[in-house]
């Protein structure tokens, strides 16, 4: 509601009140029924603008003004006409689920560093860096680019033990101010996992990401400041692996996660992971990790591959259940970190699905079905805590909380354990417990070569186990570190091992947010997460026949360790949701069972300060950004931004009386921006950020809401378009915001558009030919088309309109006036163009049905315009439910220049007059 001295009276109820025209007819419905009026089929709102209008209709319409309040009651066919009362409130069945959309990681389009901010860093003459050297010749050359500016190279050679590394760290401190750290050994490929030895992967483990770890806690002071840097390098294919083919040399995830989480611990200081194409030179890639110091603050992960700049975002992204993949009683499945309370509610939920043969792993003992305490744990919680205390006492200890919780979190594993064997056989399957210590070698190859003896293959390898410890990096001492790393990381790699060959259908890894997106205090847990999440990447090229799925988990509500004390305060403070178990426990088996290919999934709600900006305008430099831009479009303005969460943001201020795509496409007198020229600005902003490559087809396009421009007063629009890899194309996920500032209310933010740009490294190939067939009866002038259509000279684009079969064809009018100003500024898409069609489909639309409707969905258009010969004329065919048709517009010589798929319209609800109707039902039927 509105304070009273706030409603002016003449108040405009959509332009300063924000109210659409779907809410007055809410408010009409609400204002009849109160008072009695009766319904009027001809009542057009647009007659009705203010709050002062509104009173007149009551005034007018009234039998009696009503002094009492009146019941409210309707006559059951208010969703008639052009009004729309509003219904009860329904809360969905899903309303929990819809708040945890399946998300996945994708390869983002980043701007060139020539359009972004300095990072403030300075390699010049004084400053010292230390780096950790590659075996493959970038530190050499790095070095020398260094050293021509004057840096000062502090190179740290073979690979040194922990002691002596910190040793020759602290001397270098000594001798003066170190800036910034180069992290290189990720840059060697480790080989395929297939054919380590422990010791190979251990050793390969500590160089790249332990010794960092060690580095990093003895410069912990050191990089911290605004000025100063830690850059590492992996080499896992230039888009960090979220691309097709999947992460080479995935021993890089685990630099990338440690990089992401000391991001978040040291926020001033410049942190990025550069990942590179296995093709790189080490003069590129030298090059590109001078240039990265030097440019864009706006992201941690930055890719470098055919001459563009790539990071990671996030997509929603749906998937389908595949019968192929279905769980059955003849399923074997492996879990480790089986007595973890999650873990047992997921395998519970995994058995009921198959039935089948459960190898379920874990550090914890099989429980004792006489041990009295596992049931306890559950029907007697405080006096078990009661007994644990004396029983700690009567041995002579202190029984202190720690010791007591200690002992229950011994007994909470035990009893975990016990469901899930319980619910295994519940379920007609078959559990068989194998206590085991991941990081043993040798132990975990027993326990593979049992499951190996009892089937001959695997259908799912859920690794679940794993540690957490926060703590920042500087307190965290390296074992702990080293620790946390090894159970995720040494018991992947032993589970791998220990599999061998033996065919695996599907491998499911525990990763969490930390991993996907970096956490304080978890430098090690990260590193872990991050390096699964590479590996099960990697089995794209390197086990093709599994399918890889990691599950970026959220903290757990209810159930877990993460439920309890003051995390889920914490939680909601960072604005991150806990997850309801009813989606964590099913996302599991919706992943092993989905369709399409496997790959990392982001289970949570939402993400809070996770998904903050780093740099308020995404590391851009507006200025450099919008200044070297060249000829643009009629719809590009100024490039204000490129986030890591949106992409590029185009801000376009747009005059009606200026522009006639505006000044002459006017509703009701109100200047309305028109569909195409939604289209054009979506294709413009794609290309703009995307220089080189060819707008090939604009598609999912829907035309949500309206974009007004009330009172003749200029508008700034948002395009916002966020561009990731599709093969070998790029794909613009695109939409067209207005903001605006309404009396009392603030800013009101409206999306009027959405669509996708797809863009080629080539032009899109000439047209077919088609045969647009001339009239045989009447013919609709453009006198009478725009006796029904509201447009002005430059949008009365046909010339005359005429039935063909079923659909119709309409001829382009010759002459028009220029469609926007300055007239020279050049289109992609030729909007009248596809105006033509709109228009032409929509007075068939009219003639057959005498339904007024505006444009609502595109599936797809392609322009092909080339050296047209003009002569344009459009054919509309396949017109069906909600004014349906597909369109294409040829030119003289009978060259398709432009195809139209999937376009749909929304009814309007003026009534149309029937006078003006006469002619196109003449035409058209």
């Amino acid at each position: 509601g509105y304070p009273p001295e706030m409603l002016d009276l003449d108040l405009d109820l959509e332009a300063d009140l924000g109210i659409d025209t779907v809410k007055q007819a809410e408010l009409f419905a609400t204002v009849r029924a109160a008072y009695g009026i009766e319904r009027d089929e001809k009542l057009k709102l647009r007659d009705y603008p203010t709050l002062q209008h509104v009173l007149g209709f009551v005034r007018d319409r009234a039998p009696q003004f009503a002094t009492t309040a009146p019941t409210g009651e309707t006559d059951g066919n208010e969703t008639s006409g052009n009004e729309t009362p509003a219904g009860p409130a329904t809360v969905p069945s899903d309303d929990v689920a819809s708040g945890f959309p399946r998300r996945v990681p994708i390869a983002v389009l980043r701007p060139t560093l020539g359009a972004c901010a300095a990072t403030g860093v300075d390699l010049g003459a004084g400053t010292r860096v230390v780096m950790m050297a590659d075996l493959g010749g970038v530190a050499e050359t790095l070095a020398d680019q260094l050293r021509e500016r004057g840096v000062e190279v502090l190179q740290i050679n073979g690979a040194p033990k922990a002691k002596a590394l910190e040793t020759q760290l602290a001397k270098w401190r000594g001798e003066g101010a170190i800036t910034g750290v180069y992290w290189l050994p990720a840059l060697d490929d480790e080989g395929p996992f297939a054919e380590l030895e422990p010791s190979a992967w251990k050793e390969a483990t500590r160089v790249r990401v332990k010794l960092l770890a060690t580095t990093m806690r003895a410069l912990y002071d050191d990089i911290a400041p605004a000025h100063t840097f830690l850059v590492s390098a992996t080499r896992m294919g230039g888009r960090h692996g979220y691309d097709a083919g999947g992460a080479l040399s995935p021993m890089g995830g685990a630099v990338r996660g440690f990089t992401k989480a000391y991001a978040r611990e040291r926020g001033d200081a410049l942190v990025k992971v550069v990942d590179v194409a296995s093709a790189a030179t080490p003069a590129d890639i030298a090059s590109a990790l001078v240039d990265e110091t030097l440019a864009d603050r706006g992201v941690v992960e930055v890719g470098r591959t055919d001459d563009q700049r790539w990071s990671v975002g996030l997509a929603e992204q749906t998937v389908t259940a595949d019968e192929s993949r279905s769980l059955g009683a003849d399923s074997v499945i492996v879990v480790t970190g089986a007595a973890g309370s999650i873990v047992s509610a997921i395998t519970a939920d995994l058995a009921r699905a198959s039935g089948g043969t459960f190898h379920l792993l874990d550090l914890t003992p099989e429980p004792d079905p006489a041990d009295t305490d596992v049931e306890r744990f559950v029907s007697d919680r405080d006096g078990l805590k009661h007994d644990l205390a004396q029983r700690i006492t009567d041995r002579g200890d202190r029984a202190t909380p720690a010791l007591v919780d200690r002992e229950l979190a011994r007994i909470e594993r035990l009893r975990a354990a016990h469901d899930a064997i319980e619910a295994v056989r519940s379920a007609g399957g078959t559990p068989l417990w194998y206590q085991v210590d991941l990081t043993d070698a040798d132990a975990v190859m027993a326990v593979m070569a049992t499951v190996r003896g009892r089937s001959p293959g695997v259908d799912v390898l859920l690794h679940c186990a794993g540690l957490e410890i926060s703590r920042f990096l500087a307190d965290k001492p390296q074992k702990e570190f080293d620790l946390v790393f090894d159970v995720k990381a040494d018991g992947w790699f032993h589970l791998l091992r220990g599999l061998g060959d033996t065919p695996l259908g599907a491998a499911v890894v525990f990763s969490s947010i930390a991993g996907r997106f970096g956490n304080g205090g978890q430098t090690d847990y990260s590193s872990a997460n991050d390096l699964l999440c590479a590996s099960v990447s990697n089995f794209r090229t390197s086990r093709p026949g599994t399918v890889g799925i990691a599950i970026d988990w959220t903290a757990w509500a209810s159930i877990g360790m993460a439920s309890r004390g003051s995390i889920p305060k914490m939680m909601a403070l960072a604005g991150i949701d806990m997850l309801p178990p009813e989606i964590g426990i099913a996302a599991v088996r919706h992943e092993i069972t989905a369709s399409g290919p496997g790959r990392e999934v982001v289970v949570a709600g939402r993400l809070g300060l996770l998904l903050d900006e780093r740099d308020e305008l995404g590391g851009l430099d507006p200025a450099a950004a919008t200044g070297d831009l060249g000829v643009l479009g009629p719809m590009i303005g100024d490039v204000a931004a490129w986030t890591l969460r949106d992409g590029i943001v185009v801000r376009t201020t747009l005059y009606p009386t200026v522009q006639g795509f505006l000044d002459d496409h006017r509703i009701d007198g109100t200047p309305v921006l028109p569909g195409v020229m939604g289209i054009e600005a979506f294709a413009e902003t794609a290309a703009l950020a995307a220089p080189g490559w060819s707008v090939v087809a604009v598609e999912d396009v829907e035309f949500l809401a309206p974009c007004k421009f009330y009172r003749d007063e200029p508008r700034t629009l948002e395009i916002i378009a966020q561009l990731h890899p599709d093969g070998d194309e790029l794909v613009a996920e695109c939409r067209l915001v207005g903001r605006r500032s309404l009396a009392g209310q603030g800013e009101q933010v409206t999306t009027h558009f959405t669509g996708r740009v797809r863009l080629s490294a080539e032009p899109p190939g000439p047209g077919e030919t088609a045969v647009v067939a001339e009239p045989t009866g009447s013919v609709v002038t453009p006198q009478e088309i725009y006796r029904v259509y509201f447009h002005g000279p430059t949008y009365q684009v046909l010339a005359g309109a005429w039935r063909v079969d079923e659909g119709a064809a309409g001829r382009f009018a010759a002459d028009l006036p220029a469609n926007h100003d300055p007239s020279d500024r050049p289109t992609l898409m030729d909007p009248r163009l596809i105006e033509l069609c709109f228009q032409t489909a929509g007075i068939h639309q009219l003639g057959t049905t005498g339904t007024m409707a505006l444009p609502h969905r595109v599936a797809r258009v392609v322009v092909r315009l080339g050296s047209g010969t003009g002569g344009w004329r459009a054919l509309v065919t396949a017109v069906g439910e909600h004014g349906g048709a597909d369109a294409v517009v040829v030119d003289a010589d009978g060259v398709i220049r432009v195809e139209l798929t999937g376009y749909e319209t929304i009814a309007v609800p003026t009534p149309v007059d029937d006078d003006a109707l006469v002619p196109l039902r003449e035409a058209m039927t």
